[in-house]
């Protein structure tokens, strides 16, 4: 099979990562990412899901609790004095 040659650009700390965990693989460079190629043709996509980061539990709870407080703003504690609000945060 003849072959070729292609030149990517990448952030030099992901390649020497990248390297480094491949060869520990036993595998260089050349042949993970025709890996990659060959799954992602025989997946007819990316080999793997790719989405944005979802918030963890405490993040989505902090979701909820502003939307309760938005509902019923009676819920949160208000102010009009940055040092009042600063002296409850900080007790």
């Amino acid at each position: 099979m003849p072959t070729t040659s292609m030149n990517i650009r990448l952030d030099s700390d992901l390649k020497r990562e990248a390297q480094s965990l491949f060869s520990a693989l036993g595998l260089d460079m050349s042949s993970a990412v025709n890996i990659f190629l060959r799954q992602a043709l025989r997946q007819r996509g990316l080999p793997f899901e790719v989405k944005l980061d979802s918030p963890n539990a405490e993040t989505l709870e902090a979701l909820e609790e502003v939307r309760r407080m938005k509902e019923n703003p009676a819920l949160g504690k208000t102010y009009t004095d940055v040092d009042a609000m600063m002296k409850d945060l900080t007790a």
